[in-house]
């Protein structure tokens, strides 16, 4: 039973003589909702080929069509029922967190679009959150072997060099982004980023030419240091292991002076005098490496909620879980429409059902049906 329905039945109650006015007013404080009650009964129901073009670009980031095909792809379930009851279809409920991930809005502002109440609004949004997370995560939270794969490795460093860059073995690039958060009450020491002076996490990101976020390590606490993130990432280890062409040779990634030198990981030359020959070196591997920031940037700007710090508050939001959620759908808009650093390299990315293709196996689902899978998570959750 909704709130408005419970309070209803309490003033009739009361009006009846069946309780006095201490229980009532106790009653009815218990079951009133911290959210406006707004009247989603006056919209009309969520359509998705009734929107305008523009206004869907606007609002979920995607074209009307390709909202479908992410929808395919990412093998979201014809409908999703909430722990209450609640049922809405899976189109709608990736529309609710594309909605509420691309600008900073409260679940009552999405009520005129989806005609729903901010409870159910919010349940839905965090059940697609974590079924995205939690199916589709891997794509970037671990070694990706299709998109790291060594002939694709090796097709990322000839791009590199053909633009310029003289470390003829570098497949891509690492650096550290601080997401900002709201001053947590408690552990504010550990999240607090002297650097950027703010409360944050922090995340470790591989970008490559082809425009995509090709690795993600996170979210640690915002003093830990570039290095250190790197040591607990293990993605050395995963260099040391896979990062070679086809031929056998070692490959790179290529990071700023905060990351020790090793076979797989290069550096610009520091400490001491440099001569002419490694300041030109130092500033032709910066022209090329400057594509990480760009790749960081189009995150935020797609999916500006994890830029709005006030609301991002630990213990309350899911704060590492949506900029991870974030980047996945980021990747999604680049294979479909591209991006400056894929402009920059001249290397398109993967069409959006190559780069989804390999769920089930890197997943480890074997022969199960991914609908399956994601009907029964939705159900459990």
């Amino acid at each position: 039973m909704a709130f408005k329905d419970l309070r209803n039945s309490l003033i009739i109650s009361y009006d009846d003589g069946f309780i006095n006015d201490e229980e009532f007013v106790l009653l009815y404080d218990l079951y009133s909702s911290k959210d406006l009650d707004f009247p989603y009964d006056a919209y009309a129901p969520f359509d998705l080929e009734e929107l305008d073009g523009a206004e869907c670009v606007a609002e979920f980031r995607f074209r009307k069509r390709d909202v479908r095909a992410l929808a395919d792809v990412l093998r979201v379930p014809d409908t999703i029922t909430c722990e209450q009851g609640s049922v809405c279809t899976g189109i709608e409920g990736l529309c609710m967190l594309l909605r509420r991930m691309s600008y900073p809005c409260r679940h009552g502002d999405m009520i005129p679009r989806f005609a729903k109440p901010v409870p159910m609004l919010s349940m839905i949004t965090n059940q697609m959150l974590d079924f995205i997370y939690n199916v589709h995560g891997h794509k970037v939270l671990n070694w990706n072997h299709d998109l790291l794969s060594p002939a694709n490795l090796q097709m990322y460093v000839d791009t590199i060099t053909a633009r310029g860059a003289p470390l003829d073995n570098c497949f891509g690039f690492i650096d550290g982004t601080i997401r900002a958060i709201a001053r947590p009450e408690q552990h504010q020491r550990i999240l607090y980023n002297g650097h950027k002076r703010v409360h944050a996490l922090k995340f470790q990101s591989i970008a490559l030419p082809n425009g995509l976020i090709g690795n993600l390590y996170g979210p640690v606490e915002g003093r830990k240091h570039d290095a250190g993130m790197l040591v607990d990432s293990g993605l050395l280890h995963d260099l040391e292991q896979f990062a070679f062409n086809p031929a056998g040779q070692p490959l790179c990634v290529y990071g700023d002076p905060a990351y020790p030198l090793r076979v797989h990981l290069q550096g610009p030359f520091k400490h001491g005098v440099l001569t002419p020959q490694m300041e030109e070196y130092n500033a032709a591997m910066s022209a090329v490496r400057s594509s990480v920031e760009w790749l960081f940037g189009d995150v935020v700007h797609s999916f500006k909620f994890n830029d709005f710090k006030k609301n991002l508050k630990l213990f309350l939001n899911c704060v590492g879980k949506m900029y991870v959620v974030s980047v996945i759908l980021r990747n999604a808009v680049t294979c479909l429409y591209g991006n400056l650093t894929s402009t920059y390299f001249d290397l398109p990315p993967p069409r959006l059902d190559d780069y989804f293709a390999q769920v089930l196996e890197e997943a480890g689902f074997s022969d199960l049906s991914i609908v399956n899978i994601s009907v029964q998570y939705l159900s459990e959750t």
